[in-house]
Protein backbone atom coordinates (compact mmCIF):
# COMPACT_ATOMS: atom_id res chain seq x y z
CA UNK A 1 0.00 0.00 0.00
CA UNK A 2 1.36 3.79 -0.79
CA UNK A 3 1.94 5.74 2.01
CA UNK A 4 1.87 9.30 0.94
CA UNK A 5 4.42 11.82 2.01
CA UNK A 6 2.60 14.23 4.72
CA UNK A 7 2.85 17.07 2.24
CA UNK A 8 1.18 15.49 -0.53
CA UNK A 9 -2.01 18.08 -1.40
CA UNK A 10 -3.60 15.15 -3.43
CA UNK A 11 -5.63 13.35 -0.65
CA UNK A 12 -9.19 13.08 -0.20
CA UNK A 13 -10.68 14.98 3.06
CA UNK A 14 -13.74 13.83 4.00
CA UNK A 15 -13.33 14.19 7.65
CA UNK A 16 -16.03 12.53 9.91
CA UNK A 17 -16.24 9.32 7.49
CA UNK A 18 -14.97 6.71 9.77
CA UNK A 19 -18.30 7.57 11.86
CA UNK A 20 -20.62 6.92 9.40
CA UNK A 21 -22.92 3.75 9.03
CA UNK A 22 -21.89 1.18 5.97
CA UNK A 23 -21.91 1.79 3.09
CA UNK A 24 -22.62 5.33 2.20
CA UNK A 25 -22.25 8.07 -0.12
CA UNK A 26 -20.72 11.25 1.60
CA UNK A 27 -20.16 14.34 0.32
CA UNK A 28 -17.83 16.69 0.86
CA UNK A 29 -19.59 19.64 0.95
CA UNK A 30 -16.78 22.55 1.03
CA UNK A 31 -15.12 20.90 -2.09
CA UNK A 32 -18.47 20.67 -3.61
CA UNK A 33 -19.34 24.45 -2.96
CA UNK A 34 -15.99 25.27 -4.62
CA UNK A 35 -16.46 22.88 -7.30
CA UNK A 36 -19.90 24.69 -7.39
CA UNK A 37 -18.03 28.21 -7.23
CA UNK A 38 -15.61 26.98 -9.53
CA UNK A 39 -17.44 26.46 -12.72
CA UNK A 40 -20.04 29.67 -12.43
CA UNK A 41 -16.68 31.53 -12.00
CA UNK A 42 -15.71 30.08 -16.39
CA UNK A 43 -19.03 30.36 -17.40
CA UNK A 44 -19.83 34.10 -15.82
CA UNK A 45 -20.41 36.53 -17.88
CA UNK A 46 -19.47 34.32 -20.96
CA UNK A 47 -22.43 31.73 -21.29
CA UNK A 48 -25.34 30.41 -19.43
CA UNK A 49 -25.17 28.00 -17.09
CA UNK A 50 -27.24 25.00 -16.94
CA UNK A 51 -26.07 21.80 -15.45
CA UNK A 52 -27.11 18.68 -15.77
CA UNK A 53 -28.82 17.26 -12.74
CA UNK A 54 -28.66 13.46 -13.71
CA UNK A 55 -25.04 13.72 -11.76
CA UNK A 56 -26.99 14.57 -8.52
CA UNK A 57 -30.67 14.23 -8.90
CA UNK A 58 -31.24 16.18 -5.87
CA UNK A 59 -33.48 19.51 -5.67
CA UNK A 60 -31.77 20.60 -2.94
CA UNK A 61 -28.07 20.65 -4.71
CA UNK A 62 -29.84 21.90 -8.21
CA UNK A 63 -31.02 25.15 -5.85
CA UNK A 64 -27.77 25.04 -4.49
CA UNK A 65 -26.53 25.09 -8.16
CA UNK A 66 -29.30 27.96 -9.26
CA UNK A 67 -28.23 30.72 -5.88
CA UNK A 68 -24.50 30.59 -7.16
CA UNK A 69 -25.73 31.59 -10.20
CA UNK A 70 -27.25 29.05 -12.74
CA UNK A 71 -29.95 29.93 -14.71
CA UNK A 72 -31.73 26.52 -15.40
CA UNK A 73 -30.62 22.71 -15.38
CA UNK A 74 -30.76 19.82 -17.48
CA UNK A 75 -32.54 16.55 -17.47
CA UNK A 76 -31.58 13.32 -18.93
CA UNK A 77 -35.05 11.22 -19.37
CA UNK A 78 -39.00 12.66 -18.64
CA UNK A 79 -39.48 11.45 -15.18
CA UNK A 80 -36.07 12.89 -13.74
CA UNK A 81 -37.32 16.23 -15.34
CA UNK A 82 -40.63 16.00 -13.49
CA UNK A 83 -39.34 16.35 -10.10
CA UNK A 84 -37.20 19.34 -10.92
CA UNK A 85 -40.10 20.91 -12.89
CA UNK A 86 -42.53 20.36 -9.95
CA UNK A 87 -39.82 22.01 -7.99
CA UNK A 88 -40.33 25.27 -9.69
CA UNK A 89 -37.06 25.24 -11.35
CA UNK A 90 -36.90 28.57 -13.70
CA UNK A 91 -35.44 26.58 -16.53
CA UNK A 92 -35.31 22.60 -17.79
CA UNK A 93 -34.15 21.31 -20.44
CA UNK A 94 -34.50 17.56 -21.65
CA UNK A 95 -31.66 16.64 -23.12
CA UNK A 96 -32.76 13.71 -24.51
CA UNK A 97 -34.76 12.91 -27.96
CA UNK A 98 -38.39 12.72 -26.77
CA UNK A 99 -40.49 10.61 -29.51
CA UNK A 100 -43.66 9.89 -27.21
CA UNK A 101 -46.42 12.75 -27.57
CA UNK A 102 -47.98 11.27 -24.35
CA UNK A 103 -44.79 12.35 -22.50
CA UNK A 104 -44.49 15.49 -23.86
CA UNK A 105 -48.16 16.35 -23.20
CA UNK A 106 -48.03 15.50 -19.68
CA UNK A 107 -44.37 17.61 -19.91
CA UNK A 108 -45.96 20.54 -21.28
CA UNK A 109 -48.95 20.74 -18.79
CA UNK A 110 -47.07 19.85 -15.62
CA UNK A 111 -44.76 23.39 -16.60
CA UNK A 112 -47.03 25.54 -17.44
CA UNK A 113 -48.62 24.46 -13.97
CA UNK A 114 -45.73 25.35 -12.16
CA UNK A 115 -44.81 28.39 -14.70
CA UNK A 116 -41.19 26.38 -15.35
CA UNK A 117 -39.94 27.51 -18.99
CA UNK A 118 -39.46 23.27 -20.75
CA UNK A 119 -37.15 23.11 -23.71
CA UNK A 120 -37.16 19.38 -25.15
CA UNK A 121 -34.55 18.37 -27.43
CA UNK A 122 -35.05 16.85 -30.85
CA UNK A 123 -32.31 14.60 -33.27
CA UNK A 124 -35.58 13.21 -36.02
CA UNK A 125 -38.92 13.72 -37.51
CA UNK A 126 -40.08 11.23 -35.16
CA UNK A 127 -39.24 14.24 -32.41
CA UNK A 128 -40.55 16.80 -34.40
CA UNK A 129 -44.26 15.17 -34.50
CA UNK A 130 -44.48 13.93 -30.75
CA UNK A 131 -44.14 17.37 -30.24
CA UNK A 132 -46.28 18.91 -32.41
CA UNK A 133 -48.98 16.62 -31.25
CA UNK A 134 -48.36 17.40 -27.63
CA UNK A 135 -48.63 21.26 -28.82
CA UNK A 136 -51.76 20.77 -30.27
CA UNK A 137 -53.13 18.51 -27.98
CA UNK A 138 -52.90 20.99 -24.63
CA UNK A 139 -52.24 24.60 -26.77
CA UNK A 140 -49.25 25.16 -25.72
CA UNK A 141 -46.17 26.26 -27.40
CA UNK A 142 -42.90 24.01 -27.70
CA UNK A 143 -39.67 24.78 -27.45
CA UNK A 144 -37.14 22.67 -29.47
CA UNK A 145 -33.09 22.26 -29.49
CA UNK A 146 -31.60 19.96 -32.36
CA UNK A 147 -28.86 17.97 -31.43
CA UNK A 148 -25.85 17.89 -33.04
CA UNK A 149 -23.25 15.06 -32.99
CA UNK A 150 -20.08 16.53 -32.89
CA UNK A 151 -17.91 13.16 -32.14
CA UNK A 152 -19.43 11.30 -29.77
CA UNK A 153 -21.50 9.49 -32.29
CA UNK A 154 -24.92 8.80 -30.33
CA UNK A 155 -27.35 10.90 -30.78
CA UNK A 156 -28.07 14.42 -33.01
CA UNK A 157 -27.74 15.02 -36.50
CA UNK A 158 -24.35 15.30 -38.88
CA UNK A 159 -22.99 18.89 -38.34
CA UNK A 160 -22.44 19.02 -42.06
CA UNK A 161 -24.91 17.47 -43.22
CA UNK A 162 -28.48 18.79 -44.41
CA UNK A 163 -30.73 17.25 -41.34
CA UNK A 164 -30.51 20.01 -39.41
CA UNK A 165 -31.87 22.42 -42.33
CA UNK A 166 -34.97 19.34 -42.65
CA UNK A 167 -35.68 19.26 -39.10
CA UNK A 168 -35.60 23.53 -38.53
CA UNK A 169 -38.29 23.36 -41.51
CA UNK A 170 -40.48 20.68 -40.18
CA UNK A 171 -40.52 22.85 -36.52
CA UNK A 172 -41.29 25.93 -38.78
CA UNK A 173 -44.12 24.41 -40.64
CA UNK A 174 -45.64 22.86 -36.95
CA UNK A 175 -45.45 26.09 -35.25
CA UNK A 176 -42.68 24.66 -32.20
CA UNK A 177 -40.03 27.38 -31.43
CA UNK A 178 -36.82 25.91 -32.94
CA UNK A 179 -34.26 27.42 -30.05
CA UNK A 180 -30.70 26.51 -31.31
CA UNK A 181 -28.39 23.47 -31.17
CA UNK A 182 -27.27 21.55 -28.56
CA UNK A 183 -24.25 19.17 -28.67
CA UNK A 184 -22.70 17.09 -25.53
CA UNK A 185 -18.69 16.29 -26.25
CA UNK A 186 -18.78 13.23 -24.50
CA UNK A 187 -15.84 11.74 -26.31
CA UNK A 188 -14.01 14.30 -24.51
CA UNK A 189 -13.68 11.31 -21.82
CA UNK A 190 -11.56 8.99 -24.02
CA UNK A 191 -9.15 11.74 -24.37
CA UNK A 192 -5.40 11.56 -23.42
CA UNK A 193 -4.94 14.71 -21.33
CA UNK A 194 -6.38 18.52 -21.28
CA UNK A 195 -4.56 19.32 -24.45
CA UNK A 196 -6.37 17.25 -26.46
CA UNK A 197 -9.96 17.77 -24.45
CA UNK A 198 -9.02 21.45 -25.68
CA UNK A 199 -8.99 20.66 -28.99
CA UNK A 200 -11.86 18.46 -28.39
CA UNK A 201 -13.79 21.72 -27.17
CA UNK A 202 -12.67 23.83 -29.91
CA UNK A 203 -13.97 21.60 -32.56
CA UNK A 204 -17.11 21.13 -30.87
CA UNK A 205 -17.62 24.46 -31.21
CA UNK A 206 -16.66 25.32 -34.55
CA UNK A 207 -19.02 22.51 -35.77
CA UNK A 208 -22.06 24.39 -33.96
CA UNK A 209 -21.22 27.47 -35.37
CA UNK A 210 -20.78 26.28 -38.71
CA UNK A 211 -24.08 25.14 -38.87
CA UNK A 212 -25.45 27.76 -37.35
CA UNK A 213 -24.33 29.80 -40.07
CA UNK A 214 -26.00 27.45 -42.69
CA UNK A 215 -29.15 28.03 -40.59
CA UNK A 216 -29.49 31.41 -40.48
CA UNK A 217 -28.45 32.35 -44.16
CA UNK A 218 -31.62 29.58 -44.84
CA UNK A 219 -33.56 31.78 -43.12
CA UNK A 220 -33.44 30.47 -39.23
CA UNK A 221 -32.61 32.22 -36.37
CA UNK A 222 -31.44 29.51 -33.28
CA UNK A 223 -30.39 31.97 -30.63
CA UNK A 224 -28.74 29.37 -28.39
CA UNK A 225 -26.13 27.09 -29.09
CA UNK A 226 -25.86 24.68 -26.02
CA UNK A 227 -22.68 23.03 -25.48
CA UNK A 228 -21.77 20.64 -22.18
CA UNK A 229 -19.88 18.04 -20.71
CA UNK A 230 -17.15 18.64 -17.87
CA UNK A 231 -14.31 18.05 -19.45
CA UNK A 232 -14.55 20.26 -21.91
CA UNK A 233 -15.96 22.83 -19.69
CA UNK A 234 -13.20 22.81 -17.44
CA UNK A 235 -10.51 22.68 -20.66
CA UNK A 236 -12.53 25.10 -22.87
CA UNK A 237 -10.81 26.50 -25.71
CA UNK A 238 -12.87 29.64 -25.57
CA UNK A 239 -16.53 30.62 -25.31
CA UNK A 240 -17.14 32.96 -27.88
CA UNK A 241 -20.21 32.47 -29.81
CA UNK A 242 -21.60 30.45 -28.16
CA UNK A 243 -24.39 31.01 -25.14
CA UNK A 244 -25.00 27.70 -22.96
CA UNK A 245 -23.03 25.73 -20.95
CA UNK A 246 -24.33 22.11 -19.48
CA UNK A 247 -21.50 20.16 -17.81
CA UNK A 248 -22.82 17.83 -14.78
CA UNK A 249 -20.15 15.71 -13.45
CA UNK A 250 -17.96 18.72 -12.19
CA UNK A 251 -20.21 19.47 -8.62
CA UNK A 252 -18.69 15.82 -7.63
CA UNK A 253 -15.78 14.94 -9.89
CA UNK A 254 -14.15 11.35 -9.72
CA UNK A 255 -11.46 9.22 -10.44
CA UNK A 256 -11.85 9.69 -14.68
CA UNK A 257 -11.45 13.60 -13.64
CA UNK A 258 -8.29 12.72 -12.15
CA UNK A 259 -6.80 10.39 -15.04
CA UNK A 260 -7.43 13.20 -17.49
CA UNK A 261 -5.83 15.45 -15.94
CA UNK A 262 -8.28 17.71 -14.90
CA UNK A 263 -8.81 17.29 -10.92
CA UNK A 264 -6.80 16.22 -8.19
CA UNK A 265 -8.11 13.63 -5.48
CA UNK A 266 -8.35 16.86 -3.15
CA UNK A 267 -10.95 18.20 -5.79
CA UNK A 268 -13.57 15.30 -5.40
CA UNK A 269 -16.31 15.75 -3.61
CA UNK A 270 -17.86 12.61 -3.47
CA UNK A 271 -16.58 9.23 -2.30
CA UNK A 272 -18.49 6.21 -0.83
CA UNK A 273 -17.52 4.64 2.82
CA UNK A 274 -17.04 0.78 3.20
CA UNK A 275 -16.24 -1.09 5.83
CA UNK A 276 -13.62 -4.60 5.91
CA UNK A 277 -16.29 -7.28 6.57
CA UNK A 278 -14.10 -10.11 6.16
CA UNK A 279 -10.15 -10.50 5.36
CA UNK A 280 -8.47 -14.09 3.19
CA UNK A 281 -5.01 -13.98 1.80
CA UNK A 282 -5.35 -12.73 -1.23
CA UNK A 283 -8.51 -9.97 -0.53
CA UNK A 284 -9.93 -7.53 1.80
CA UNK A 285 -13.89 -7.65 1.31
CA UNK A 286 -16.25 -4.60 1.96
CA UNK A 287 -19.66 -4.11 1.90
CA UNK A 288 -19.98 -2.21 -1.03
CA UNK A 289 -20.62 -3.85 -3.79
CA UNK A 290 -21.95 -3.23 -7.38
CA UNK A 291 -24.80 -2.06 -5.96
CA UNK A 292 -22.85 0.65 -4.22
CA UNK A 293 -20.01 2.01 -6.48
CA UNK A 294 -21.58 0.60 -9.57
CA UNK A 295 -19.51 -1.51 -12.02
CA UNK A 296 -18.94 1.19 -14.29
CA UNK A 297 -15.47 2.03 -15.44
CA UNK A 298 -15.95 5.63 -16.38
CA UNK A 299 -18.22 7.40 -18.76
CA UNK A 300 -18.78 6.44 -21.99
CA UNK A 301 -17.09 2.95 -21.27
CA UNK A 302 -14.00 4.49 -20.74
CA UNK A 303 -10.75 4.09 -17.82
CA UNK A 304 -10.56 0.10 -18.62
CA UNK A 305 -8.22 -1.76 -16.62
CA UNK A 306 -8.29 1.06 -13.65
CA UNK A 307 -10.39 -1.25 -11.35
CA UNK A 308 -13.38 0.12 -9.43
CA UNK A 309 -12.14 2.42 -7.33
CA UNK A 310 -9.36 3.61 -4.96
CA UNK A 311 -9.24 2.86 -1.06
CA UNK A 312 -8.30 5.20 1.42
CA UNK A 313 -8.04 4.40 5.28
CA UNK A 314 -8.57 7.58 7.90
CA UNK A 315 -5.49 8.49 8.54
CA UNK A 316 -4.52 9.46 4.70
CA UNK A 317 -2.88 5.88 3.70
CA UNK A 318 -3.54 4.42 0.13
CA UNK A 319 -4.50 3.72 -2.09
CA UNK A 320 -5.60 0.21 -2.68
CA UNK A 321 -7.76 -0.96 -5.43
CA UNK A 322 -11.11 -2.20 -5.64
CA UNK A 323 -10.42 -5.35 -7.90
CA UNK A 324 -13.67 -6.36 -8.38
CA UNK A 325 -17.21 -6.77 -7.61
CA UNK A 326 -20.27 -8.38 -6.60
CA UNK A 327 -23.74 -7.35 -6.21
CA UNK A 328 -23.01 -6.66 -2.32
CA UNK A 329 -18.99 -7.38 -1.85
CA UNK A 330 -15.95 -5.28 -3.26
CA UNK A 331 -12.58 -7.15 -3.32
CA UNK A 332 -9.80 -4.62 -2.54
CA UNK A 333 -6.31 -5.83 -3.82
CA UNK A 334 -4.00 -5.79 -0.45
CA UNK A 335 -1.34 -8.40 -0.90
CA UNK A 336 1.29 -8.07 1.88
CA UNK A 337 -1.25 -5.76 4.11
CA UNK A 338 -3.32 -6.58 6.70
CA UNK A 339 -6.98 -4.74 7.40
CA UNK A 340 -8.41 -5.53 10.95
CA UNK A 341 -12.32 -6.46 10.68
CA UNK A 342 -14.52 -3.78 10.94
CA UNK A 343 -11.71 -1.07 9.13
CA UNK A 344 -13.46 1.78 7.52
CA UNK A 345 -12.28 3.18 4.33
CA UNK A 346 -13.30 5.89 1.61
CA UNK A 347 -13.97 4.97 -1.69
CA UNK A 348 -13.63 7.42 -4.88
CA UNK A 349 -15.35 6.04 -7.48
CA UNK A 350 -14.67 5.80 -11.23
CA UNK A 351 -17.43 7.58 -11.92
CA UNK A 352 -19.44 9.71 -9.70
CA UNK A 353 -22.96 9.63 -11.32
CA UNK A 354 -23.71 6.27 -11.58
CA UNK A 355 -22.79 5.88 -8.10
CA UNK A 356 -25.26 8.66 -6.90
CA UNK A 357 -28.25 7.32 -9.13
CA UNK A 358 -27.66 4.22 -7.08
CA UNK A 359 -27.77 5.72 -3.56
CA UNK A 360 -31.27 6.65 -1.85
CA UNK A 361 -29.66 9.51 0.01
CA UNK A 362 -26.29 11.44 0.25
CA UNK A 363 -24.51 12.25 3.21
CA UNK A 364 -22.80 16.00 3.21
CA UNK A 365 -19.95 16.29 5.29
CA UNK A 366 -19.40 19.52 6.74
CA UNK A 367 -16.65 19.79 9.27
CA UNK A 368 -16.62 16.72 10.21
CA UNK A 369 -20.74 16.99 10.71
CA UNK A 370 -23.22 14.66 9.02
CA UNK A 371 -26.19 16.25 6.98
CA UNK A 372 -28.79 14.19 4.70
CA UNK A 373 -29.28 15.18 1.31
CA UNK A 374 -32.40 13.42 -0.36
CA UNK A 375 -31.84 12.02 -4.31
CA UNK A 376 -35.11 13.39 -5.69
CA UNK A 377 -35.34 11.51 -8.92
Amino acid sequence: MHHPPRDLPDLPGFAGFERIATPAVVLNGAVMRTNIERMQGLAAGQVALHPHIKTHKSIDLARRQIAAGAAGVTASRATEARHFIAAGIPVVTIAYPIIDAAIATDLLKLASHHEVCLRFVIDSPNGVAALAQASRETGLKGQAFIEVDVGLKRCGVDPVGDEALTLARLLAAEGIDFVGLLSHAGHSYGAAGAAEIADIAAAERGLLLGLHDRLTKAGFAPSQLSVGSTPTALCNAGFEGLTELRPGNYIFLDLTAVRLGIARRSDLALAVVASVISANERYAIIDAGSKTLSSDIGPHGTGAGTGFGEAWLADGRGPLRVEKLSEEHGFLDCAGVRLDIGTKLLILPNHACPVANLASQLTELVEGKAMRISVDA
